[in-house]
């Protein structure tokens, strides 16, 4: 079985597979880490999850790349206004991120880089657009990629160049302005302001801070080569950040940056955008806090077709809730070691053949859980002896949608994610050296993060909280 995907660059459906016929290399653009995510921006993340798990399940190996962007106007901003240093800011931000994600069982990327952690490696690539006439200094310390120097600029939104200014209008930051050929180019590196204060980097231009756009082309071409299988992120980003990425990235290497993309529609709540005016950028603690599971909201967000806007009701979840339990009914009794040893890529039976079917037609995800539900008549209509295999091929299914397997399969909260360990180490290292401010500042990330630091005369213990304390959406 294969699976084809819409690909937003054709607008044609297309097969997956690996550029190098062994491994799919593919770049999610991930949290921008100055507030909690939203619901919205989750689904976006769990519906990538399922993709992986389903190529995976395929028999396809994977490289998963997801970075982080720990630099930009926002998070500066953000970071000064609560009086913290911007990696101190930021990592917060990132556990909380990776604690949410851990809760909704999304599987960790095999690369998680940060935009700060690789300012060198864009500093390299805007060095190759001037020595290639794409992009140009302006003399006050920033960097602008010239878009009239590629030819094929606006072919990802298909935007004709009035459409650009139209869609650019919006978008653009007075401050960056200063200093263009073309109101058309736009920001590989901004030049310091005061308002920066302590966060910038030397480059030949001076000192300043990497544009948005070229973090992502950076990062995944470091991870990934210069030409890859697929990249994602939700709708909003196709323009401009992946036309700029695209641009910026074949002027540098002159070859194809993009097999295959991706993109994800929005959420939608009551009908409604979902935007901070109208108060309605629901977080997963605020979720839990209403006394719905992370498993309700994983099955609710892949409940709708990743290319349609989902809507968003509190109801939905309740439903949600009730669907995956008449599920687990059907696949109480299986034991999790057999599902592990006997690996996740095959199925016993046929039964759930049309969910694996509809899965591999463009991720239909609605259509494969109403083709478990009504699978279930089988298991209702089957002799008793018949029965165990088809339990564990639902119980497989289920895992392959990043579901629990079985209603008493251990919780993923108990996975304790990488940066909430990283913090809790840091703060070790704080109390060694008598620094006790970073120590209760690092107390206080991990416990916003949901996590609890128990000291111990052997070290520390983390434990993740009942209820993390409620927060609302910034992004």
């Amino acid at each position: 079985m294969k699976l084809s995907l819409h690909n937003t660059l054709t607008r044609n459906s297309s097969i997956i597979r690996p550029m190098d016929g062994t491994t799919l290399r593919f770049y999610c653009c991930g949290p921008t880490v100055y507030g909690p995510a939203h619901i919205g921006n989750l689904r976006t993340f769990v519906l990538q999850d399922v993709f992986r798990r389903l190529v995976e399940f395929l028999g396809i190996q994977t490289c998963h790349v997801r970075n982080v962007t720990d630099v930009d106007d926002k998070t500066i901003r953000e970071s000064q206004q609560a009086g913290l240093p911007l990696a101190v800011f930021t990592d917060k931000w990132r556990a909380k991120f990776e604690a949410d994600c851990s809760a909704l069982n999304i599987l960790q990327p095999h690369h998680s880089p940060s935009a700060v952690a690789h300012v060198e490696d864009q500093i390299c690539l805007i060095q190759q657009l001037i020595e290639k006439d794409h992009a140009y200094a302006d003399g006050n310390g920033s960097v602008y990629f010239r878009i009239n120097s590629f030819a094929d600029y606006g072919k990802l939104s298909r935007l004709n160049r009035s459409g650009v200014r139209q869609n650019a209008s919006a978008r653009l930051n007075d401050n960056d302005e200063y200093g263009k050929e073309s109101w058309q180019d736009f920001v590989l590196w901004k030049a310091w302001k005061p308002e920066d204060g302590s966060n910038h980097w030397q480059s030949p231009w001076g000192r300043g801070r990497p544009g948005w756009h070229i973090e992502c082309s950076a990062m995944s071409m470091r991870y990934l080569g210069e030409s890859f299988d697929l990249h994602s992120g939700g709708v909003d980003l196709i323009f401009p950040h992946h036309e700029n990425e695209i641009a910026q990235s074949e002027a540098a290497t002159g070859e194809p940056f993009v097999q295959h993309w991706l993109h994800v529609a929005h959420l939608r709540v009551d009908g409604e955008k979902m935007s901070k005016s109208l108060g309605n950028l629901f977080v997963l603690d605020e979720v839990v806090a209403r006394g719905h599971s992370p498993e309700a909201l994983r099955y609710l967000l892949i409940s709708g077709h990743y290319r349609q806007p989902l809507n968003f009701r509190w109801e939905s979840l309740t439903a949600a809730a009730s669907s995956l339990a008449r599920l687990h009914r059907f696949t109480a009794g299986v034991e999790h070691d057999l599902l592990t040893n006997q690996g996740q890529n095959a199925l016993e039976t046929t039964v759930f053949t049309p969910a694996l079917e509809a899965l591999c037609e463009d991720l239909n995800t609605p259509k494969a859980l109403g083709a478990l539900h009504r699978a279930l008549l089988s298991l209702k209509h089957s002799a008793a002896g018949e029965q165990a295999p088809i339990r564990r091929d639902l119980a497989r299914i289920l895992q392959l949608l990043g579901l629990p397997a079985t209603s008493q399969q251990p919780s993923t909260q108990a996975t304790i994610p990488p940066a909430i360990i990283a913090l809790a180490n840091q703060r070790q290292a704080a109390r060694a050296a008598r620094n006790w401010e970073t120590s209760d500042l690092l107390r206080s990330t991990l416990s916003d993060a949901g996590w609890e630091v128990r000291d111990s005369s052997d070290g520390f213990e983390l434990k993740q909280t009942q209820t993390p304390p409620l927060m609302r959406s910034t992004l």
